[in-house]
């Protein structure tokens, strides 16, 4: 509409003019057609500066990765034979400086063993993990893997005997073969069926256009969020690592496939040390150890039955989740 109020306002008042008979039709013809072209140009420079602001954003962006120092690959070989325990000491850890975000976190997480992570949003569960895997490193205290503390640790060689599922699913515009293959470019077809049954994709995968060759477009954008999870939990089960690590991994399946994705875990996580993080406290019911974490401390420690019989944190999450108790 500013646009062409000129061009509105030349209209009406010509109109007026002419049919007083101070101008011609023509005239205000041409003025119309002048001020269009003298608009032209100006419109034409404001387009150009706002494609330019767009593109001086993304330059920041792009520059701005550029910019991050490379990850530091220097380190020796992680040695878990056929253990992988885990422990964490007096760890200590701030994203921003004087804002603690792990306070004194000690934690043992013994071999093949199920150690679960409860809390409310911003307690500190996720963070623990990034740890783990060396997405940041620590400011005090120490990890240790089998006793080898996994500073003196090549993050490749961490990161190879560790298999993580994420809320936030990605995969690659790729098929879904290599999809599978991404931890374990060696795996045979038998592992990956094994794989694909234990996740329960398996009628999923069929039901595709080329199964297994099927190209996943746009990151899996073809697919449901719920079947690129189960997808990710197959890639974890053919990368068959030595830790395995589930944050909220079935958050985005129905009832029903869940039930049928923790059977399969279930049987995976048999002598294999898992750390899983949930806020559904039915997927963790039977941890070997569950930890709840509260302002990046451990609040509260023990099994499933011992915490309820507590009456601490732990039971007023699980009475909110099963029993409607207003939080």
């Amino acid at each position: 509409c500013k646009g062409n109020s000129g061009v509105v306002s030349i209209a009406v008042f010509g109109g007026y003019f002419s049919m007083k008979g101070l101008i011609s039709v023509g005239v205000v013809s041409a003025f119309i057609v002048y001020a269009k072209q003298f608009s032209r140009p100006i419109n034409e420079i404001a387009q150009i500066y706002g494609q330019l602001q767009t593109a001086v954003a993304g330059a920041e962006r792009v520059f701005a990765v550029l910019d991050e120092e490379t990850e530091d690959k220097n380190g020796g070989m992680l040695e878990t034979d056929e253990k992988a325990a885990v422990t964490f000491q007096n760890v200590c850890f701030a994203y921003e400086p004087g804002t603690p975000v792990i306070r004194d976190f000690t934690l043992a997480v013994p071999n093949g063993r199920k150690v679960a992570l409860v809390g409310a949003t911003g307690s500190g569960k996720t963070t623990i993990v990034n740890l783990l895997m060396r997405f940041y490193d620590i400011e005090s205290g120490e990890i240790r893997i089998n006793g080898q503390d996994i500073s003196d640790v090549s993050r490749e060689s961490l990161r190879r005997n560790i298999a993580i599922v994420l809320q936030d699913t990605v995969l690659f515009s790729d098929t879904v073969r290599n999809n599978l293959k991404y931890g374990n470019d060696s795996a045979a077809e038998d592992q990956l069926t094994a794989a694909v049954e234990m996740s329960q994709c398996r009628d999923m995968i069929w039901l595709l256009p080329q199964g297994y060759d099927t190209v996943l477009t746009g990151s899996g954008a073809n697919i449901s969020q719920g079947q690129r999870q189960l997808l990710a939990i197959a890639r974890a089960f053919v990368a068959n690592p030595k830790i395995l690590i589930l944050d909220e991994a079935t958050s985005n399946v129905d009832t029903r496939t869940e039930k049928a994705i923790q059977d399969a875990m279930h049987s995976i996580m048999q002598g294999r040390t898992s750390i899983v993080i949930a806020h559904r406290l039915s997927t963790i019911r039977d941890s070997d150890l569950i930890v709840v974490m509260e302002r990046g401390e451990i609040a509260e420690r023990g099994s499933h039955e011992e915490l309820l019989a507590k009456k601490g944190r732990y039971y007023e999450l699980y009475m909110t989740q099963y029993a409607g108790f207003a939080t």
